[in-house]
């Protein structure tokens, strides 16, 4: 059996993103990570290459899968599974960075933007 400290977990994530452009959408932001009751800050910085006019606010909130401890939140997310508009104006996605955390993100979506690639998105903890 593994020690406590080595198994997975999951964390709360809540991220705001500003993301605008025209054909190369640039976008950043901030959050924050609740892990076995602590909060961590991070920064977000992504882009999409790609048919991307607009630019739009967006504020999600979900869970971090596969946690062993805070850093790993950190690293490059690849968007994984479906994704995409719910109703009600909500988004949602999936991504996964390269030490196995998952983010299942949801939540509402500021402004109009049109895009039709998603890009990846970098996490590093403040």
């Amino acid at each position: 059996m593994l020690p406590i400290a080595a198994q997975a977990d999951t964390g709360g994530v809540r991220v705001v993103f500003t993301k605008g452009g025209f054909i190369v959408g640039v976008g950043g932001g901030e959050g924050v990570l609740t892990f076995h009751g602590r909060h961590y800050r991070f920064n977000v910085s992504g882009m999409s290459v790609g048919f991307t006019i607009g630019a739009s606010t967006t504020q999600l909130s979900g869970r971090a899968l596969n946690l062993r401890s805070p850093g790993d939140i950190q690293g490059n997310y690849a968007v994984i599974g479906a994704g995409g508009a719910l109703a009600g104006g909500a988004g949602g996605v999936q991504l996964q960075n390269e030490k196995g955390v998952i983010l299942q993100l949801s939540g509402p979506k500021v402004g109009v933007e049109l895009s039709a690639a998603v890009g990846g998105v970098t996490i590093a903890l403040k």
